[in-house]
């Protein structure tokens, strides 16, 4: 057996081996500072709730929109009919034909009157009767006109307009049914949408305007959003604070979404997630202690990024000032 070529082999391996760790960039490892998150529930919500009410009472006769529909501002989402306005248009109509009947009738005694004053034979005092007497009936007449369209105008009001541009929330009506002047026909939710939080009061000094929130909506989805508003007052032992987020999702509102809140901070140790070695599910980092380098076991926490690199916090096993042989 030839053993020099096989020798040859090893120590050219050792020496390559050598000259690679002689060679390896380290890291100095140093305590970082990073946010302490809080993780609550926060509620998908829109930023103006307004009814849209009937301005009539009467008979639901067509409903356009139902729950989730997409509605603009002025949109006629149902239609209330109530009978009463037609037989009243009716009367006003009747009662204007007698008007101006009326009013032919004193036109001609009043032209009969100025002939008559003419040949002397009527006096003045009975020439401005007839002249008042036409005057009368013209504002009676003008009245009567202007009571129709009051009427025909709140025929026009039967029309339920949508109040804002946004989303149907809830119908509470439904057709054919009978409603009252000013009884909410649906719910529109406008204005934006925005994420609604309510935060243990214990945290409430931690909290500042501004903030970068982080957001998981779910299905492996995370964004980031900003602490937009803090309100001053504590509702049962909880702080109310609204999120600005671009891609909030808005398919279900008052939708509930798993968000981490910045609440202090903290020191922690970070590594370089491609500084780990996982065999057999245990997570070892190489130490370099002089020239000579060793393995150690680590516990991890979950893999986060910071500014865009893929990072991994040291649990136990490590501590600062550690010098790490990164690969």
């Amino acid at each position: 057996m030839n053993v020099q070529p096989l020798a040859r082999l090893t120590a050219f391996t050792f020496a390559l081996m050598a000259t690679s760790a002689l060679h390896a960039e380290t890291l100095h490892l140093q305590l970082m500072t990073v946010p302490e998150w809080k993780a609550v529930y926060g509620r998908v919500e829109a930023r103006n709730s307004v009814p849209a009410r009937a301005r009539i009472g009467g008979t639901v006769i067509d409903l356009k929109v139902t729950e989730g529909d997409s509605v603009g501002t002025g949109d006629v989402i149902a239609t209330v009919k109530d009978d009463k306005i037609d037989f009243q248009i009716a009367a006003i109509d009747a009662q204007l034909l007698g008007l101006k009947a009326s009013l032919d009738n004193a036109q001609s005694e009043l032209s009969r009157g100025e002939e008559l004053i003419k040949r002397g034979v009527t006096t003045a005092q009975r020439l401005d009767a007839l002249r008042t007497q036409v005057d009368v009936v013209r504002n009676q007449i003008a009245a009567a006109e202007a009571q129709r369209s009051v009427y025909i105008e709140q025929g026009k009001e039967g029309d339920v307009l949508a109040p804002t541009s946004g989303k149907v929330l809830t119908v509470p009506v439904t057709r054919d049914a009978v409603i009252m002047a000013g009884e909410t026909v649906a719910t529109i939710g406008g204005g934006g949408f925005y994420l609604r939080l309510a935060i243990p009061e214990r945290h409430a000094d931690l909290l500042e305007e501004g903030a970068s929130i982080e957001i998981d909506s779910g299905n492996g989805h995370e964004s980031r959003g900003r602490l937009a508003k803090i309100y001053p007052e504590i509702d049962n032992g909880r702080v109310i604070a609204d999120v600005e987020v671009g891609d909030l999702p808005t398919s279900f509102v008052n939708k509930r979404v798993l968000v981490r809140v910045p609440v202090g901070e903290r020191n922690a140790l970070f590594l370089p997630q491609a500084a780990l070695k996982n065999r057999y599910g245990v997570d070892y980092v190489t130490i370099k202690a002089g020239e000579e380098t060793t393995e150690r076991a680590v516990v991890t926490a979950k893999p986060i990024r910071i500014h865009g690199q893929p990072m991994t916090e040291i649990l136990t096993g490590l501590a600062a000032g550690d010098e790490i042989v990164l690969p």
